[in-house]
């Protein structure tokens, strides 16, 4: 692990370097919004922003490989941690080609592709046990937009959150299908450790993303 991010508060005014992790999608969806009123409040602050697989972004948090990160959150937030929801998103089922009028998705015998680790993955193991069958996986990836390039090349079905698909340059390609039920919703926050919170740049980022500093934000803009 190498040395922490310097915090400097002279003058009353933070400067240093936050280390902020978010997937690609939550780049272009949340950080814009979460980070604007830090960026406003402490213009002397530098980000470094990381991009990958959104179930590393707990481990890399926790590893003090990142001092915030965005990343869906389990249903029990580790001790560890502190966490804070801004959005939820349903998981959709998704295939290659355009939309086939009166089709039918029997899951018992489509092949699927499907993350090869994180909370979606565990959400699409659970849906399948609740349905009582064992599925035809396909392929694995790491990371949903290696989800979707599969998929659109017709390996099999993807779950993914909705905000993935919505948000992909692969969207054109693919459709969303219907099932009976589909996997629990995905819950989305900000997250630090609970151990930095005492740390100015630190306090200060994670108090720029309650929500009513985000609102203020955009009412000044």
């Amino acid at each position: 692990m190498g040395p922490l991010p310097h915090d400097d508060s002279a003058d009353g005014d933070l400067s240093g370097h936050l280390r902020v992790f978010a997937s690609v999608t939550a780049c272009h969806t949340f950080l814009p919004d979460l980070l604007t009123p830090l960026r406003d409040a402490h213009p002397r602050v530098s980000i470094s922003l990381r991009t990958g697989d959104a179930a590393a972004a707990l481990a890399l948090l926790d590893q003090a490989e990142a001092d915030l990160a965005v990343a869906a959150l389990p249903a029990r937030i580790p001790a560890t941690l502190l966490a804070r929801q801004i959005t939820q998103t349903p998981l959709v089922l998704v295939q290659a080609g355009p939309a086939v009028a009166d089709e039918e998705f029997t899951t018992a015998s489509e092949p699927f592709v499907l993350p090869r680790r994180g909370l979606v993955r565990a959400a699409a193991d659970q849906w399948f046990r609740d349905l009582g069958i064992r599925p035809h996986i396909a392929a694995e990836t790491d990371g949903h937009e290696a989800l979707l390039t599969l998929v659109a090349l017709g390996y099999g079905t993807g779950i993914v959150p909705d905000l993935v698909l919505q948000h992909s340059g692969l969207r054109a390609r693919l459709r969303q299908v219907t099932a009976s039920s589909v996997p629990d919703r995905l819950a989305i926050g900000v997250c630090i450790r609970r151990a930095d919170v005492h740390r100015p740049l630190v306090a200060a980022a994670w108090a720029a993303t309650q929500p009513d500093q985000r609102t203020r934000a955009e009412q000044t803009a």
